[in-house]
C-alpha cells in the first residue's frame, strides 16, 4: 500500500505567490482543514478564476451559485487519518475496533505479538464513508529521530491524526503531540488496552481512568501542548468506555473537517479579491483621480465616496435587496446583512469624525447630502478616504462571509 501522494500547501497569506491565476499554473493552495488533491477539479484554477471574476464583478448570485456546485463535491470528498503511537501500542488492533470488525476479517489490519506495522496500510470502513484510515509503522520501527519520522510519515498530508499509547505516554508521544499543534493539525489521543490496566491495577476504575488522563494531560502541559480530546478504549470491546464518544466526535469532525475547510478557503480567495479592488482604488486616492475614475463628483465629501464605494463593492441598499430578494430571505437576511455594515457620522463643522458603538459593533450613520467635509491638508483628505474604503471593504467582507456560511450546508 502507498502513501498518499496528494500534498497540499496550507493556505498563504499572499495567493498570488502560490498561485498566481495564470492558467499553466497547478493550483496547490488550500486551508489546513481540508487537503484536495491539486489535480482535483473541486477547486482548480478555474473555479477560482470564476470565484475571483465573480467576486470581482459585485455578482454575489453566481458566487453562491459556484458555491452550491463545489460544497457537492466536497462533501463526498476523501478525508485522511492517520493512526500512529509507539510500536507495540495496539495501533492495527484499534482500527480493528473503531471499524468494528474482529481480527480474523478479510479486511481486518494484522495484529499480533510478532506483527509490526513496517509500511503504512490504508484502510476504510462503512461506518465513515468517504474515509481513508493509514495504519502508520510505529514511531520505534526505526532509530530515526521524530523530525525524520514526521517528514517520512508526511503527517501533514492527514486532516486528523489519531495518537495510540497504552501502558506509559512516552516522550514520543509528547512529542508527536507538540508535532501536531505545530502544524495546526487536529488530533487526539486515545488510551488503549484499557482492559489490561482494569485487571492488574489496584485501583477502583474511576480512580484509575482519572489517574491515567491526569499522567496524559500533565505530561502534555509540560511541554505546552493544548489538552486534545483523550479517550480511554479496549481494543477487545469496541462498544465500552469511550469508543462511542470517540466514533461521535470523529463523525463531527470529519463533517467540520470538509465544511470548515471549503469556507476558510474561499473566505481567503474572497478577501484576496476584495483587497486587489482596495488597492485599486488607493491608487486612485493617491493620486487624486477619483473623480475621473469613479465618478465620484466631490472627493471631499466622504458620504458620497462612502456611497460609490459601496456600490463598487455591490453592498449598497439596492444590490442587497436584490441579492436578498434572489436567496428568498427579504427579511432576515437582508437586516442581518445591514446590521454588519459601517457608517460614519460627518459632522456639519467638518471636524475630526465621530465614533459610535452600539452593542459592540462599530456603525456608521451617514450624513445629509449638503454636508460636506473640508480638509486642511492633502495628506489628511487621502487619510479620511482611505478610512472610509477600508471600512467598506470590512463591510463587503462581512457581508460575503454570511452568504457563504448560510449556503453551505454540507450532506
Amino acid at each position: 500500500m502507498v502513501m498518499p501522494t496528494s500534498r497540499v500547501a496550507p493556505l498563504l497569506p499572499n495567493m498570488e505567490e502560490t498561485v498566481g491565476f495564470p492558467k499553466d499554473k497547478q493550483f496547490t493552495y488550500f486551508s489546513d482543514p481540508i487537503f484536495i488533491h491539486k489535480d482535483s477539479n473541486i477547486l482548480s484554477v478555474e473555479v477560482v478564476e470564476k470565484i475571483k471574476t465573480a467576486v470581482e464583478g459585485k455578482d454575489w448570485i453566481e458566487v453562491v451559485s459556484i458555491v452550491k456546485d463545489i460544497q457537492q463535491k466536497v462533501s463526498i470528498s476523501t478525508v485522511k487519518i492517520a493512526v500512529t503511537g509507539d510500536s507495540g501500542n495496539g495501533m492495527s488492533s484499534f482500527i480493528n475496533a473503531l471499524r468494528l470488525i474482529g481480527h480474523e476479517e478479510e479486511d481486518s489490519a494484522p495484529t499480533g505479538v510478532v506483527r509490526i506495522t513496517k509500511e503504512p496500510a490504508q484502510y476504510f470502513s462503512s461506518k465513515f464513508p468517504n474515509v481513508e484510515l493509514w495504519d502508520l509503522p510505529g514511531t520505534g520501527v526505526t532509530a530515526q529521530s521524530m523530525e525524520n519520522y514526521l517528514e517520512e510519515m508526511k503527517l501533514d498530508n492527514y486532516d486528523l491524526v489519531i495518537i495510540i499509547a497504552s501502558e506509559q505516554f512516552s516522550s514520543n508521544h509528547v512529542k508527536l503531540a507538540k508535532a501536531m499543534q505545530r502544524m495546526r493539525r487536529r488530533f487526539y489521543v486515545v488510551w488503549t488496552k484499557l482492559d489490561r490496566d482494569l485487571s492488574s491495577s489496584p485501583l477502583l476504575e474511576p480512580q484509575l481512568l482519572q489517574s491515567i488522563q491526569k499522567n496524559i494531560w500533565e505530561n502534555l502541559q509540560k511541554e505546552g501542548v493544548k489538552e486534545p480530546p483523550i479517550f480511554l478504549v479496549s481494543n477487545i470491546d469496541p462498544l465500552a468506555h469511550d469508543f462511542q464518544k470517540l466514533r461521535e466526535m470523529l463523525q463531527e469532525d470529519i463533517f467540520n473537517s470538509r465544511k470548515n475547510g471549503l469556507l476558510e478557503t474561499l473566505f481567503h480567495i474572497c478577501d484576496k479579491t476584495i483587497n486587489d479592488k482596495v488597492e485599486a482604488i488607493k491608487r486612485s486616492i493617491y493620486a487624486d483621480n477619483l473623480s475621473n475614475d469613479f465618478g465620484i463628483m466631490c472627493p471631499d465629501n466622504l458620504r458620497e465616496c462612502q456611497k460609490v464605494f459601496q456600490q463598487f463593492f455591490g453592498v449598497d441598499d439596492k444590490t442587497l435587496q436584490q441579492v436578498a430578494l434572489n436567496m428568498r430571505q427579504p427579511d432576515a437576511y437582508y437586516m442581518d446583512a445591514k446590521q454588519s455594515q459601517v457608517t460614519q457620522i460627518y459632522p456639519q463643522d467638518g471636524s475630526a469624525l465621530s465614533r459610535v458603538y452600539d452593542s459592540g459593533i462599530q456603525l456608521l450613520f451617514t450624513g445629509f447630502d449638503s454636508v460636506y467635509c473640508c480638509f486642511n491638508s492633502r495628506h489628511y483628505r487621502h487619510t479620511q478616504q482611505k478610512r472610509v474604503l477600508d471600512e467598506v471593504a470590512e463591510e463587503t467582507k462581512k457581508i460575503l462571509r454570511k452568504i457563504l456560511k448560510d449556503f453551505i450546508i454540507l450532506p
